[in-house]
């Protein structure tokens, strides 16, 4: 009876492994919020001879045309579909009451350089330049034509450097997507596009702030440049770039489709041995097989590779030392390449309540969005089945 209990706890446990390692990988998309940046009194940046608000609806629009005539199966949401004025704080709230899977926001970028020309796309995250600063800065001016910002963002002041510091505690745990999809526009732009690819970047927008799911902020070139400004004009420029991004949205969608109907399958088959087992431990007393289970060692036996658990609190796109000094007193550091992206994890702990240890620690850290992962022999397994392999090993 003991060991039946200690089986439904484990269960638990299970259980909240698994929840975090599916807000890590994502789900199926069914809908998208695209949302035209500015808007009505806010222009946004201003061009020679347009402004920025004008072509951020115009491909918007197109967007979304594309995904509705081509994916008819997904929820469109738009932010704005003409020239009037939406709060940020009011785009995120669309976006999370609509309970939408990915949010795309689309914008021009410029620079005081009329050279500076390319496309570049967002994810919510630190600024690890200077020049993402500045877009950042750009791009969140629009509170500004909101009243009262001030109360609403809790004291956020776009003109200071220092309110800037908010984002330095902020994980995303959706950044794995985010990335994912940001990365994919950019390879859109550059591949059928024929665009300049400026990368994939990590900046604080407060749009992305507060969304509670996926999101990309696109750039889609720079209106300042007078070659770049005509092309963003022009019907066949929107057309081109609202299309890449349609592509890039289309493969995500795939992707995310496939991961989640591969963990729906994982989940039942679990669910179907989690049953099995659960009647093996309350059966006969003497050890004798009911008809139709299956004795535990066999489970047991499917695999004797070493189980390690770790916890992992950031991904990248581009590979980052680890002697990189934001690692600075994070002990047992590992970086291993897992569905495209560079995932960093802490620890090398054989139980789950170790794990579990390095996962606060982290989180007093500021990685509040930690979570533990599971390897065996360094392959990288979900975490509730290294519970059931330890669990049936105990049981041997």
């Amino acid at each position: 009876m003991k060991r039946l209990v200690a089986f439904f706890g484990i269960l638990v446990l299970i259980a909240c492994c698994s929840t975090l390692e599916l807000g890590a990988t994502g789900s199926a998309v069914n809908t998208v919020v695209i949302d035209p940046g500015h808007g009505g009194r806010d222009y946004g940046a201003v061009g020679r001879r347009s402004n920025e608000k004008d072509i951020a609806l115009a491909i918007s629009l197109r967007l979304g045309e594309y995904i509705r005539e081509y994916l008819p199966e997904v929820d469109v949401i738009f932010t704005r579909k003409e020239d009037v004025f939406v709060p940020l704080h009011e785009r995120a709230q669309i976006a999370n009451d609509n309970k939408a899977d990915l949010f795309i926001s689309i914008h021009c970028n410029s620079a005081s350089s009329r050279r500076a020309q390319g496309t570049e796309t967002f994810v919510m995250g630190l600024h690890r330049s200077e020049a993402n600063l500045e877009v950042a800065r750009r791009e969140n001016k629009s509170i500004l034509y909101e009243d009262d910002y001030l109360e609403t963002y809790d004291g956020f002041d776009p003109h200071s450097p220092e309110a800037n510091i908010i984002f330095s505690l902020y994980q995303n745990a959706y950044l794995d997507q985010s990335l994912k999809m940001a990365s994919l526009v950019q390879d859109q732009f550059r591949d059928r596009a024929g665009r300049i690819d400026r990368g994939v970047k990590q900046a604080g927008f407060l749009v992305l702030y507060e969304i509670a799911m996926p999101g990309i902020l696109v750039e889609t070139g720079f209106i300042s440049n007078s070659a770049e400004e005509q092309y963003l004009m022009s019907s066949s420029g929107q057309a081109y770039l609202a299309s890449a991004i349609f592509r890039a949205f289309r493969d995500y969608k795939e992707e995310q489709d496939a991961i989640f109907a591969e963990q729906n399958r994982y989940r039942n088959r679990l669910d179907e041995e989690a049953t099995t087992y659960a009647d093996e431990v309350s059966g006969p007393a003497n050890g004798s097989d009911s008809a139709g289970t299956t004795d535990s060692t066999d489970i047991a036996d499917e695999a004797e590779g070493e189980i390690i658990f770790r916890v992992q609190f950031t991904s990248m796109a581009d590979k980052v030392s680890v002697n990189d000094p934001r690692f600075n007193g994070i002990d047992d550091l590992y970086v291993y390449h897992y569905q495209g992206l560079y995932r960093y994890a802490a620890g090398n702990e054989q139980s789950l309540e170790k794990a579990n240890e390095v996962q606060r620690t982290l989180q007093d850290k500021g990685y509040h969005d930690a979570f533990v992962v599971a390897f065996m022999d360094n392959e990288r397994i979900p975490a509730r089945e290294a519970i059931r392999l330890l669990q049936a090993r105990e049981t041997q």
